[in-house]
């Protein structure tokens, strides 16, 4: 090699390292995309139907003269402990929406950039395209937590503003204390998130792919609801126990006593089925993203 080779050698590899040293870390990309998400109109949108919704639920059980409560414990309990208002929300919001407003973000994420012409700014930047997708999807799995959050600060307040914070039955008929009873339903919210980051997962997919934000946002909508509606069909019983949208549900197994671990450990891998796929294929596709075409 003569020497102007290796001195040009020399100064890609200089070139290299500077990209390298100068290029942001994935943290703070992540702010970068938390700052876009506060300017948003649809991030308040999700948190205000998510503060609204268990708001109404216990206006309206506090105006009904002769409620019907039905056979689930904590919906006949809904009068006796306030902690039973955030677990009745969580069972009547878990299929849709909670699913919806974590649709809104998840399915612009990426394609709102496309629309606003802006992706191809971002991804000609020194920084690389796995930190720029690794930085949305965990944008969308940080609303997604603020949005059930939400939920069950409301919800819980509200309840026990109403009808007290005294113990509460679970959905095994026993009773346990109040302090126990509000860890549990914690924990049950906290476990739910696993499901609806799968679906969240699925909106980042459609978002990559379809460069399209109402497109993405209906899609993951229709995908849920496709799988909703098979539990309808009779002779798909046997795929009921695989459906994403059966685990929307399992989190009930920890408002059991003792707890009931089946559900949760099969929850686990069932939503990873669906949520480690949809990552990766976005991931692949993000990484063949024409630069020049947007």
């Amino acid at each position: 090699m003569s020497s102007l080779e290796a001195r040009a050698a020399d100064l890609q590899t200089v070139a290299r390292e500077t990209v390298r040293t100068r290029r942001p870390s994935t943290f703070t990309v992540v702010r970068w995309e938390l700052r876009k998400l506060v300017s948003q109109k649809r991030s308040y949108l999700g948190t205000g139907l998510a503060a609204l919704f268990p708001l109404i639920f216990v206006i309206a059980e506090n105006l009904r003269s002769n409620p019907d409560h039905g056979g689930n414990p904590f919906i006949r309990a809904i009068t006796e402990s306030g902690l039973a208002a955030p677990v009745v929300v969580l069972l009547w919001a878990s299929t849709f929406l909670l699913p919806l407003t974590v649709s809104l973000v998840a399915g612009d994420i990426v394609a709102a950039e496309d629309g606003n012409g802006t992706l191809k700014t971002i991804l000609t930047r020194s920084v690389d395209r796995g930190q720029v997708l690794a930085a949305k999807a965990i944008t969308a799995l940080i609303y997604m937590v603020l949005v059930v959050l939400t939920m069950i600060v409301v919800g819980t307040a509200a309840g026990v503003a109403s009808w007290g914070f005294h113990q509460v039955v679970t959905f095994s008929g026993t009773t346990v204390s109040a302090p126990r009873g509000l860890l549990l339903i914690a924990a049950a919210y906290a476990f739910y998130l696993i499901p609806l980051a799968a679906v969240a997962s699925i909106g980042v997919l459609l978002s990559t792919t379809t460069k399209n934000s109402a497109a993405a946002v209906v899609g993951t909508l229709a995908f849920t609801l496709l799988l909703a509606l098979v539990t309808l069909i009779p002779g798909l019983e046997f795929l009921h126990p695989y459906l994403l949208t059966t685990q929307f549900q399992a989190w009930q197994g920890l408002l059991a006593t003792p707890t009931d671990w089946s559900p949760i450990l099969h929850s686990l891998w069932v939503c990873a089925l669906y949520a480690v796929p949809a990552l990766i294929a976005a991931h692949l596709v993000f990484l063949r993203r024409d630069v020049a075409g947007g």
